[in-house]
């Protein structure tokens, strides 16, 4: 698709993105040359995805800033949608990267947690955050939540944001349906193709095409992907759309472990202790039989740091229903065994696990007989576990390298809600309060009329 757009009119530190002849949302995307306008705003409303920056997080945070830059909401702010990982990590996110470019929005369009300081800006006084597709921040984030004026999630709620700030959260299959919800209830011209197909797509794929035998799709979901066909007959039929995102998803075709294990992580952090949990989009037999597995997971640990990696495997079977199994590695003995039991004892939910034979004594390895316990669900379980102290506990001596922040980790990097808090590896570059604002002007600000045709403010 971006080989056939007009190269030239937008760009991003050197990469060419330009909109598709339908794309409304030059309001969004880095430009070149400004109107003066973005130079005189004295804020900067960025909406943020998760840390995973699944699909689900990637479509939340774009739909839902064009949305406000559309109506408004934002005030005088410029509107800016952040991924919430380095521009390197999102090569991994291969169903993104599909769904985007095929409704012509470029990976140069997009702006990426490395490429905008917003710890400098709130220094400077000058960010507001909406959060979507999570409401906790990481420990490295802690002081940006002074920022935040909107949640919109779909987790149970961890933490009380308090009256001033607007919170939305309901336990529907994906974060989307919220999103879409939001914007069905603006004007109705607001609501052009491309955006319904970014949300259709997402919550299709987010909800495993609404197959109730998946157990992710709730009345809430259904309702509107029926309303965004209603508004949009010429999307893509549901089967069509969600075998392909599927199948881009599922891809890991020439990934290395490590690159296998990064696609879909997130980190938690106990004291000294860091464990990786990893969405594993193969079923548990292929990633044991991986060539060099028994040398990949103990080095995988030591460059990061982790104590330990749990991974979660995800495959389907026909009705899409889901087959989960999931692995244990630790080469600490005693951090491996209070793992397996915090997952074979848990009861909210129950994992129904039953061992499976391991090819190396470091791992074990289970058949997870209730399908419908997501990583989002098992993410609570092992929190619990490594709040009770430190790595003395369980026999394991916290390496020089461990590191209790968790800004210290990889971003994580999912898909979708299928399978689901990690802070970026990078540091970012001081930035002036000049510097700032030079950032800030690289914002495009035409925005399209109601009938389509271009509007300056």
């Amino acid at each position: 698709v971006a080989g056939h757009l007009p190269l030239g009119t937008l760009r991003v530190r050197g990469s060419p993105c330009s909109p598709s002849p339908w794309l409304p949302w030059g309001s969004l995307l880095p430009a070149q040359h400004p109107p003066d306008h973005v130079q005189h705003h004295q804020e900067v409303h960025v909406v943020l995805g998760n840390e995973a920056c699944d699909l689900d997080s990637v479509v939340s945070a774009l739909t839902l800033a064009y949305y406000l830059a559309q109506t408004a909401a934002g005030g005088q702010a410029a509107i800016v949608p952040v991924l919430n990982i380095p521009r390197t990590e999102f090569p991994l996110r291969s169903e993104s990267i599909f769904l985007l470019r095929e409704q012509g929005i470029p990976d140069g369009c997009l702006v990426f947690r490395d490429e905008i300081d917003l710890a400098a800006l709130h220094r400077a006084g000058l960010l507001t955050l909406t959060l979507v597709d999570h409401h906790v921040l990481p420990s490295g984030d802690a002081a940006l939540e002074e920022a935040v004026i909107e949640v919109i999630d779909h987790r149970p709620l961890e933490r009380d944001w308090g009256p001033r700030r607007r919170v939305t959260v309901e336990p529907v299959g994906s974060c989307t349906t919220l999103v879409a919800e939001r914007v069905l209830e603006g004007p109705p011209e607001l609501l052009d193709r491309q955006t319904a197909a970014l949300l259709h797509g997402t919550i299709l794929l987010d909800c495993v095409n609404l197959a109730p035998e998946a157990r992710k799709v709730t009345p809430k979901d259904v309702q509107y992907v029926a309303l965004l066909e209603a508004r949009f007959p010429d999307l893509p039929a549901r089967n069509i759309i969600f075998e392909t995102l599927q199948k881009a998803k599922f891809d890991v075709t020439g990934l290395t472990t490590e690159q296998v294990l990064r696609k879909d992580l997130k980190a938690l952090s106990g004291d000294q202790l860091i464990v990786a949990i990893s969405a594993v989009y193969m079923t548990l037999e292929e990633f044991l039989q991986r060539p060099g597995l028994q040398h990949d997971l103990p080095t995988f640990c030591q460059q990061h740091s982790y104590a330990a990696v749990v991974a979660m495997t995800i495959s389907f079977g026909e009705c899409h229903k889901p087959h989960r199994q999931l692995a244990v590695y630790s080469p600490c003995a005693g951090l491996r065994a209070a793992l397996c039991s915090a997952l074979e004892r848990a009861s909210s939910p129950p994992l129904d696990l039953s061992p499976l034979p391991s090819p190396c004594p470091d791992l074990c390895a289970y058949h997870q007989g209730n399908v419908a316990a997501s990583r989002k669900k098992v993410l609570p379980i092992l929190r619990e576990l490594l709040l009770q102290g430190g790595p003395e506990p369980w026999g394991c001596r916290a390496g020089e390298e461990a590191m209790a922040e968790d800004e210290a980790l990889l971003p994580p990097t999912p898909m979708n809600s299928l399978v689901d808090d990690c802070p970026l590896a990078r540091g970012l570059p001081a930035l002036s309060p000049e510097a700032v604002f030079e950032q800030v002007s690289r914002l495009a600000v035409v925005r399209p009329g109601p009938a389509g045709s271009p509007k300056k403010k």
